[in-house]
């Protein structure tokens, strides 16, 4: 896929500030400092498209681009503010919880993973919740040129190892660098193939459309699960 044209198009505070669902829709959503806008602007071939900082949780509201007029990328509240009161900590779980859980249009959730770590329980906790919600997601391994390959690779194979103590089979894996590039034409590739699976229209708020996926009472951010603890 080439992307010709991305283009900013609103932050919203709720879902239901969202834009209209009239369009297929991919999500980026992460730990705190996972890299989650460099590769939003890596993906779009654009330094300046997704804000970008040094400290964490800079992104407090849903951020939607339209890509070549057909698809929306949305950037998403990262999870995991350590530094933020409690009360603002709620907020964006419950911004979060609402988009993940009633966004029809939603194809596919991007969740990044930091490859410089070992696994984490809240990225577990999180990923948890989406196949309890029956939510598509796929895995971006982020910052693979930021550590030597025998770690990076010991970080990912026990990552798929934990998933795999719950899952019967992985979901789409993406290994990502900023530096090289690598990861961005699979990545759009992966997009590029699930949108030709999209009707003509696709728009669930009308009279006798489906959505993609059924909508949810709840998004448990802060549940604990014992399997991850």
């Amino acid at each position: 896929m080439l992307i010709r044209t991305a283009e900013f198009v609103k932050s919203s505070a709720s879902l239901k500030e969202c834009p209209p669902p009239d369009r297929p829709e991919y999500a980026f959503v992460g730990r705190s400092n996972v890299g989650k806008s460099s590769l939003i602007n890596m993906l779009c071939s654009n330094k300046r498209l997704a804000k970008t900082s040094s400290t964490p949780g800079k992104t407090r509201l849903i951020n939607h681009f339209s890509i070549n007029n057909s698809w929306y990328l949305v950037d998403l509240p990262g999870y995991g503010y350590a530094k933020l009161p409690k009360s603002m900590i709620y907020t964006f779980d419950k911004t979060l919880s609402g988009y993940l859980t009633r966004r029809d249009n939603l194809f596919c959730v991007f969740v990044l993973i930091d490859s410089r770590i070992p696994p984490q329980s809240i990225d577990m906790r999180f990923i948890h919740q989406l196949g309890k919600q029956q939510i598509p997601f796929a895995l971006v391994f982020t910052k693979t040129d930021k550590i030597g390959q025998q770690k990076r690779s010991s970080h990912i194979s026990e990552f798929k190892a934990k998933i795999m103590e719950e899952w019967e089979e992985l979901p789409p894996c993406f290994y990502t660098s900023i530096i090289d590039k690598s990861g961005k034409a699979e990545i759009l590739e992966f997009v590029e193939k699930c949108n030709l699976n999209a009707p003509a229209q696709v728009n669930p708020a009308s009279a006798g459309s489906t959505p993609y996926h059924e909508p949810c009472d709840s998004f448990e951010m802060s549940g604990k699960y014992t399997n991850y603890e």
